[in-house]
Parts: C-alpha cells; structure tokens; sequence
C-alpha cells in the first residue's frame, strides 16, 4: 500500500493511492484503511509545509531571530507519523528556539491540531488504555500509553486555564427561552493520599415555555480547585445567560441542602426545591400515617404525590395532615421519620408550589444536576480502581465539560485555531 505526490496546484494536491484488495473483506478493508492512513501522512506532510518560512530573519519582541536551517521533526497525525523539516529559529545571544511552524500550525506539543483534539475527545470519555486500544483497532494508529496521556494533559490544561477568559457562546436556541435552571451538587472523588473528596458540579439549563429542554452547560470542579473558583465560574456563566436572555425567569433548583441555596438565591428570583426529593419525604412520612394497613398507605402515598404536584397549597396541607398524625403508638423510628419530613416540609413548603411551577413551564426535578454528578464526574472518574491526583482530575473534568456541553468543543477548538496553542509553564 502506497501513496505518491501526483501534482500539486495552488492549494490543491492531488494524490495517487495503491490499495491490494486480496484476502477476505475484511483483509480488504485492513488494507484499504492502511492505504488511506499513508496517504493521509503525505498529504499532512505537505499542508505542514505551508506553515513553514523561506529562512529569513525574523524580528519580533525586540529581538532578532536566525534560522539554524531546516532541521527533521516528526509530527503525530491521525494517520500516522509526518516527518518533514523545517525552519528553527535562535536568537544572536543564543537560548532558547523557536520554530514559526509549529506556532502558525497550531502543534500541540508534537501532534497536529486534529490529532489532539481526536485523543483528548476520545481521552474526555475514557481512561488512557483505552483510547490506545481504540486507535490501534479502530484507526490502525499506534502510539505509546504514556504519550497519548501526555498530550491530553497539555490539551486539557490548556482547557482548564483558559476557563476563566474564553468565553462561549450558547448556541441559537430552536425556540425563545423562557426559562433558566441553575443547579448545583456534589459528589465524591477518590484523590491519592486524601481519599474520598466533595467534587462539585453545576447544570444552567435553558427551556421553551412548554418546559421543554432547550440546551444545557456543564460545569465540575475538583476538590483542590475549590468551591470558590467553581462559583466564580457559575457566576460568570450566569452573567453571560442573562446578557443574552434577559427576560428569561431565572430559577433555583436544588435539594434542602443549605449551601446550595445560599448560592442559588443570589442568581435567582424563584427557588424550587426538587420534587422527587419532597416525595422521598412524604414516602417516609406514610409509614406514620398508615403503619398497618399497607393498602391505605399506598394509596395515600399516590394521593398525596399527586396532589403536591397537581394542587395549589398542597404543600400545606400536607403538612397539617402529618402535624396532626398521631404518635403515641409509633416506634422510634416511624415517629423520627415523621418529624424529619415534618421540619423538611416546615423549611421548605414556600419552595413547594409545583402546580403553579408546572403552569408556567418550569422544571420541577433536578434531575439533570444529578445526573451530571453521573456523567460528568462518576463515568469517567470513578470507575473500579480509579484513584487521582488532583492535577490529572482537574484536567480531564475540563475536557469532560466541554464536550458534554453541546457546540462547546467545537468553540474551543476554533480558540485553538484563532489564538494558537500556548501551554502555562506548568502542567
């Protein structure tokens, strides 16, 4: 299998592949894929050309740059491996080098833009033996484990540095918004030598009137990163939702935990507390209410989670019926689950007015914050003999939210092309 240069006009290179198709078909497309590959390097090889200079000088930061010549580099492609040579520059004084390729080309370390944004995608969703074994079979590309980590570390370093200056944009909504679900939670993350740790997580959801999704935006942060910096974060994503939707209703929704809502009640004017768990409470509560007769339980359970989501003042009323259950003949714990759905429903019953939430469109569940604590962080962190510091997880949870966030992987990337591929001094 081979590929060859057969012209090559303005920006337009034509190439000549050979491909044996003897063997079964699968051998057939073994080879076909292998052909591609070949031909995909040589023409990598030429379009890194362009980014090359013809030798001369440069001046830039008040200083004069020499070539030292054109010297070999191999590139990491998604095809394979590009070797070419190019122009390496060096000041009068000595020192450090330069090479105006890779800056114009937007190298990532030693790989092509699209190579590494194939491996960190691929690096987002799964651990580093992983992704190894899905290029070797899936891509005929074979590359070394430590590398393939190497390079989804700076591409996610760069991803978490950047958090705090790039800004992107929500996609245009299919329909007009007319509200917003700011959800916060946390989960615990096993961090070497520290072990189980809070790591938080954020949703901001969009919605059409009817209540239906319109678009989410994920956000995570590790233990070490701190929950400060992760409400910096939500606050500056908040700022840019209501730049953009202004007449959007703007609401909370949440667990009874107390953070949560010291946070959410400064971004919000309406905070709704998650309905499924006002119902695990009222779950609770019936054993009191009806301790032997599991029919009569039942179906006041059923009544009284209907009613709570369907009625107005459901909430209080609700309420004076588990005020008024009797305890004398209760055990310790039915009478300890009583009080503790009684509090729950005193604290919260003003967050409580789902039927008058539903009329209106607006969520009732924070499902999708719950779930983020899945698929944002548990997936991918917290699989069988996981174990990190706190560097790596932080790095793989910006890569994580970026691609789960629709639209926000491609923006980043088009970051990359515009302003180049710049690592902080440590990673």
């Amino acid at each position: 299998m081979t590929a060859s240069v057969v012209s090559i006009e303005g920006d337009v290179l034509t190439l000549e592949v050979k491909v044996c198709l003897s063997g079964s078909m699968l051998e057939a497309e073994e080879a076909i894929l292998d052909a591609l590959n070949a031909a995909g390097c040589v023409a990598t090889e030429r379009a890194l050309e362009r980014f090359d200079t013809d030798g001369s000088h440069l001046l830039f930061g008040g200083t004069k740059w020499f070539s030292k010549g054109q010297l070999p580099k191999t590139y990491q492609t998604p095809y394979g491996t590009a070797e070419i040579k190019r122009h390496v520059y060096q000041s009068a004084s000595g020192g450090k080098t330069f090479c105006p390729l890779e800056r114009d080309a937007r190298i990532v370390v030693t790989s092509t833009p699209r190579f590494a944004k194939m491996v960190a995608h691929k690096f987002a969703n799964a651990a580093s033996t992983t992704v190894q074994q899905d290029l070797a079979e899936n891509h005929g590309r074979e590359w070394a484990r430590s590398s393939l980590q190497g390079l989804a570390e700076a591409v996610g370093s760069v991803a978490q540095v950047k958090e705090e200056s790039w800004h992107y944009e929500i996609p245009p909504p299919e329909r007009p918004v007319a509200s917003v679900a700011i959800g916060i939670d946390g989960t615990c993350l096993f961090l070497c030598q520290e072990g189980y740790r809070e790591t938080m997580t954020g949703t901001l959801t969009l919605y059409d009137r009817a209540g239906e999704r319109l678009h989410t935006v994920y956000l995570a942060a590790t233990p070490q990163y701190g929950k400060a910096q992760f409400f910096e974060r939500m606050d500056r994503e908040i700022a840019q939702l209501k730049q953009r939707f202004p007449r959007a209703t703007y609401a909370g929704l949440a667990d009874g935990a107390k953070a949560n809502w010291d946070y959410l009640s400064h971004h919000t004017s309406l905070q709704i507390l998650d309905f499924y768990h006002a119902s695990e409470y009222l779950t609770k509560a019936s054993f009191a209410v009806f301790p032997r007769d599991e029919d009569e339980r039942e179906r006041w359970l059923e009544a009284a989670c209907h009613d709570l989501k369907h009625k107005h003042g459901a909430a209080a009323r609700l309420l004076r019926t588990m005020e008024a259950t009797a305890t004398t003949k209760l055990t310790a714990t039915l009478r300890k689950d009583l009080q503790a759905a009684i509090t729950y429903f005193r604290n919260h019953k003003h967050q409580m007015h789902y039927a008058r939430y539903r009329e209106k469109g607006l969520p009732i569940g924070s499902g999708i914050t719950e779930a983020a604590c899945k698929t944002v962080i548990k997936q991918r962190l917290c699989c069988s003999g996981m174990k990190w510091v706190e560097r790596g997880a932080r790095m793989v949870l910006s890569l994580r939210t970026l691609v789960l966030t629709r639209e926000r992987w491609q923006q980043f990337w088009g970051k990359i092309s515009q302003y180049g591929f710049v690592l902080p001094d440590a990673i």
